[in-house]
């Protein structure tokens, strides 16, 4: 009588498996990888809105609603919602000139306003980014609050 091995189909399922999740059309992709070229090629294709934005425990993305952004190739930040549009200015720098490593990117933005905009204004460090959407966040050394701030495109 002949056994059947059951042993090396479950691992080559289990490869397939991990090959398949790993090649989604919306890959978050490794920072370690990134360079800034490539991020700031990823923000400039598409109009952008705002779906999360917390400063210091607070949902304010209320006040961001019906806004779309448009990141520029000579770093100017657009957001509009139609009747009302506001100009700004985004940069990605390298915050550690010292190493190499992508860890240490800031993805700044800029807004000299007075209004609800000037809460986006700051040297936000990348949590992930894929195609379609890039993560924020910034922890203040005024009074220690965490702020997250995600950008997807619409």
């Amino acid at each position: 009588m002949r056994k059947f091995v059951l042993k090396p189909l479950w691992k080559v399922s289990l490869i397939s498996l991990l090959v398949l999740a790993a090649c989604s059309e919306d890959e978050v992709n490794d920072l370690g990888q990134m360079t800034i070229p490539q991020i700031e090629s990823n923000m400039k294709s598409g109009n952008w809105i705002i779906t999360k934005f917390i400063d210091s425990g607070v949902d304010e993305l209320n006040h961001f609603n019906g806004y779309t952004f448009i990141f520029d190739d000579n770093g100017v930040l657009t957001s509009t919602n139609g009747s009302t549009t506001y100009e700004g200015t985004w940069s990605i720098t390298d915050s550690n000139s010292n190493d190499d490593s992508p860890d240490d990117l800031d993805f700044n933005i800029n807004f000299n306003l007075t209004n609800d905009f000037e809460d986006l204004n700051d040297d936000w460090d990348i949590l992930t980014i894929s195609s379609t959407k890039i993560e924020l966040i910034d922890i203040s050394g005024g009074n220690g609050g965490t702020d997250y701030l995600t950008f997807e495109k619409d």
